[in-house]
């Protein structure tokens, strides 16, 4: 599964949920690649592309 809840994400890779929020409210992260909001509103984030982000 490539994308997990904000609290998931937080768990697998170690950021806190705070500092995911702030890469997202920063625009560090972008909607529809790294995040998105599904049906229910809930923000997803999308593991493979992250990855990529770090390793850039």
């Amino acid at each position: 599964m490539n994308w997990v809840t904000i609290k998931k994400f937080s768990q697998l890779c170690g950021y806190t949920e705070d500092a995911i929020r702030a890469k997202i409210k920063k625009g560090q992260w972008m909607i529809d690649q790294h995040f998105k909001k599904a049906p229910d509103g809930r923000i997803l984030i999308g593991i493979k592309e992250v990855e990529k982000w770090i390793t850039s």
